[in-house]
């Protein structure tokens, strides 16, 4: 028999076998992560554990404490926010028109109303976590699909030396026929949407409405949000005004002289929460409720207790932790109007204001 000569290349020696067996089992071992990276991540899906975030909340406040969650957990934000003007309601609209094709996976809202109306068009999806077990009923919605934290009040503002923090005498004023120095945010939007919606609830559609149209008739000032209300009172062309409580800390902030009172609507006071909540079909659902519990912290509440809007915590934060001035307002908040099922209201009221049918 004869033997393969060393110039023949079609000759395999038994150890080019066990070479190129080798190279075969390697390339299979570094083909095998990407195969599974493939299946994990198909195409058109992210790798990366970015949380898209609407925030109806101001950026100054928020961003901060965005940030901290990303250092603390290494899970990054996009954090998308609203206009002042349009404020909570645009961000609604917004994932009404996605839902199709869902965009955000948390959104934290700085009202309630529009919150609620996600929950009932079935845009949320739950999560009973710790932070939505220490909250009141209140605070809370049932199935856990949002939960409230940081909360603001209504406030009637004034410049004492031109309308004394008196109840009887704001009454005064309001009942006028000259309004040319009381000033409101636009009613459709925000914070004063929730404080008209109260109202109606409470008082019915006539007494509301010929409230309201009286108001206008009178030349009540009307602008773009809660900051112009401040701004007007301030500047000294306005003596009274509708606002939120931070807006009035920022004014007392900057040495303007100004005091306040709760909006009251028969004797309970409107205590508006932020609130949080994870859209269904999130991709992060896992990172989504990590950003819910890290929200809903004696932690972040009490940074956004001590920082310049004094929110008020609704978690189980000491007193004695707090600035004096956010105890006051939490006496307050505990007098709050339940806004859980107001939804009719919400919707004959925006039925009202913008001309259109109620969603």
């Amino acid at each position: 028999m004869s033997t393969p000569s060393n110039a023949d290349s079609s000759a395999v020696r038994p150890g080019q076998v066990v070479r190129r067996g080798r190279r075969w089992l390697l390339g299979w071992l570094w083909l095998m992560p990407l195969a599974g990276l493939l299946l994990w991540f198909p195409p058109g899906r992210s790798a990366a554990r970015t949380l898209v975030v609407y925030c109806a909340h101001d950026a100054e406040y928020a961003r901060p404490l965005l940030e901290r969650f990303t250092l603390q957990t290494g899970i990054a934000v996009e954090a998308r926010f609203d206009t002042e003007a349009t404020k909570s309601l645009g961000l609604v609209n917004r994932l009404l028109a996605e839902r199709a094709a869902p965009q955000c996976d948390v959104f934290w809202n700085n009202e309630l109303l529009g919150t609620n109306r996600l929950a009932n068009e079935g845009l949320l999806q739950a999560h009973r976590g710790p932070g939505w077990k220490a909250r009141a009923d209140r605070h809370r919605d049932p199935g856990g699909l949002w939960t409230g934290f940081a909360a603001r009040l209504r406030l009637c503002m004034v410049a004492p030396d031109r309308c004394p923090a008196d109840a009887a005498e704001i009454e005064r004023r309001l009942s006028g026929d000259d309004l040319r120095r009381v000033a409101l945010a636009r009613p459709q939007f925000g914070t004063t949407l929730t404080q008209y919606v109260a109202w109606h609830h409470a008082w019915g559609e006539q007494r509301l409405w010929e409230t309201h149209d009286r108001w206008l008739a009178a030349g009540l000032r009307v602008v773009d949000g809660n900051a112009a209300t401040k701004n007007l009172v301030v500047s000294g062309a306005c003596d009274l005004a509708f606002t939120d409580s931070d807006d009035y800390w920022v004014a007392r902030d900057a040495g303007a002289q100004v005091d306040a009172l709760p909006v009251r609507v028969d004797g309970a006071t409107i205590c508006i929460p932020n609130t949080v909540a994870i859209l269904r079909g999130t991709r992060q659902p896992v990172a989504a409720e990590q950003l819910i519990e890290f929200l809903l912290s004696t932690e972040a509440e009490l940074e956004l207790a001590r920082s310049p809007s004094r929110q008020i915590p609704l978690g189980p934060v000491p007193n004695e932790l707090l600035p004096a001035e956010v105890r006051e307002l939490r006496e307050w908040a505990d007098e709050g109007v339940d806004l859980r099922d107001l939804g009719a209201s919400r919707r004959a009221v925006l039925a009202r204001l913008t001309g259109e049918a109620p969603p």
